[in-house]
């Protein structure tokens, strides 16, 4: 499970994500709480914030991770294994890493092509996946919850 911030952006990317695929006619988005399959050292599956999913249906079991776009949001509260170091051995395509700390509202994108060179995208832009959702940006600022009071 996830705090408020960090379910807050995961929900925002799988809305976008969703509205990709249903414009696009391909891919599935998939929410918090799926689980995807993997072959890493100690681990056999993981559960993504949010993923968008192109390959064949798990039925009612996990999602085969080959043709998955992982998506992890953090805040320096919640300690979880950063996907550059966990899942770069996974043989996904791109990985995204949100970061929620106040100071540093970032995404961070790891591509399989490079994983030890991953790319930055701050607020006031638009972070892309390619090559794993070709066509698909989002707006970095959508990510973080506004501020509310008298909730």
């Amino acid at each position: 499970m996830t705090g408020d911030e960090p379910g807050y952006a995961g929900d925002e990317i799988y809305v976008s994500l969703r509205e990709h695929a249903l414009s696009q006619g391909t891919g599935r988005a998939v929410a918090d709480g799926k689980g995807f399959l993997c072959n890493l050292p100690n681990r056999q599956s993981f559960s993504p914030d949010a993923a968008f999913y192109t390959g064949p249906s798990g039925g009612k079991r996990f999602f085969p991770n080959r043709r998955c776009l992982p998506l992890k949001c953090e805040s320096k509260t919640i300690m979880a294994p950063k996907p550059s170091a966990t899942w770069r051995k996974s043989a996904l395509l791109v990985v995204w890493d949100v970061d929620l700390d106040g100071d540093t509202e970032i995404v961070v994108k790891y591509r399989a092509s490079d994983p030890f060179h991953p790319h930055v995208f701050g607020r006031g832009e638009e972070a892309a996946a390619q090559p794993a959702v070709a066509g698909w940006k989002m707006r970095v600022d959508a990510l973080f919850a506004p501020t509310r009071t008298g909730i």
